[in-house]
C-alpha cells in the first residue's frame, strides 16, 4: 500500500492500522465528543496545532483524522518494539529542550509533498492552556502554503486534587483552518509564533466555555 504524505521507510498498512487502534482506543475509558471534523482539510498541506495536558492528546487526535497525519514525538518513547512501530507509522522523533532541526526539516519535506503534520506548540505537557509556545510550528511555516489548522482538546488530564471520574467526558474542537506568512528573520518567527499561540489558546478557551455551559445545563 502507498506510503504517501508519510516519511520514508512508513509502511501506510501500518499506519492506517495505528490510525483504527486510535479511534477505539479510548473509547473505554473516556465519553469522547468531537466537534468541527468537517473542518479538517482532505487534500493538501496542514499544519496541525494542538495544546498539550496529558499523553492522550497525541493518540486521541491522530485517530479521530480523516487522512494520514505525521506528529513529532518526543524521542524517550523510540525504543524497543514501541520505538519501532512508531517509526513505522511514520511518527517523527524529537528531542526536547534541546535544538533539533532534523524532525523539523523531515516535517517540511511532508508539508511540501503535501501532507498533514501535527505539532503542540506548547512543547511539553502542562495546563493546555498555551500560555506559550515554542518556534517550531512557525518554522515549518516558513516558505509553504500550508494551512494551519487549530485543535482544542479538553478533559484528558486528571484534576490535581481529586480523583478522575469514571469514564470523564472528553471534548475536541477543530477551528477553522487559515494561512499564514512567516515574516523574515527571528522578529518574523518569533511574530508568527505569537499568532499561532494566540490563535490556539482561543480556541481553548471556546471549548472551556462550552464545557462550562454543558456542564451548568445538566444542574
Amino acid at each position: 500500500m502507498s506510503s504517501a504524505g508519510l516519511p520514508e521507510g512508513a509502511s501506510g498498512l501500518l499506519h492506517d492500522f495505528g490510525r483504527a487502534i486510535g479511534r477505539v482506543c479510548f473509547r473505554p475509558a473516556f465519553r469522547i465528543r468531537i466537534d468541527g471534523l468537517e473542518r479538517v482539510p482532505r487534500t493538501g498541506p496542514v499544519l496541525l496545532i494542538a495544546n498539550h495536558s496529558s499523553m492522550v492528546e497525541p493518540q486521541l487526535i491522530f485517530g479521530m483524522l480523516p487522512r494520514r497525519s505525521v506528529f513529532l514525538v518526543k524521542e524517550e518513547m523510540f525504543t524497543g518494539a514501541m520505538g519501532w512501530f512508531l517509526r513505522r507509522i511514520g511518527q517523527v522523533p524529537v528531542r526536547r529542550g534541546a535544538p533539533d532541526r532534523a524532525p523539523l526539516l523531515t516535517l517540511g519535506k511532508i508539508l511540501r509533498d503535501g501532507g498533514l503534520v501535527g505539532v503542540f506548540p506548547e512543547g511539553t505537557r502542562g495546563e493546555g492552556d498555551v500560555a506559550s509556545a515554542e518556534r517550531g510550528a512557525a518554522f515549518l511555516l516558513r516558505g509553504s502554503d500550508a494551512l494551519v489548522l487549530p485543535v482544542a482538546v479538553r478533559g484528558t488530564r486528571r484534576p490535581a486534587d481529586r480523583q478522575r471520574r469514571f469514564r470523564p467526558r472528553v471534548d475536541v474542537l477543530v477551528g477553522d483552518p487559515f494561512p499564514l506568512e512567516v515574516g523574515k528573520g527571528r522578529a518574523g518567527l518569533e511574530a508568527a509564533t505569537e499568532k499561532l499561540r494566540a490563535e490556539l489558546a482561543a480556541l481553548v478557551r471556546t471549548l472551556d466555555e462550552r464545557r462550562a455551559q454543558f456542564e451548568k445545563a445538566k444542574l
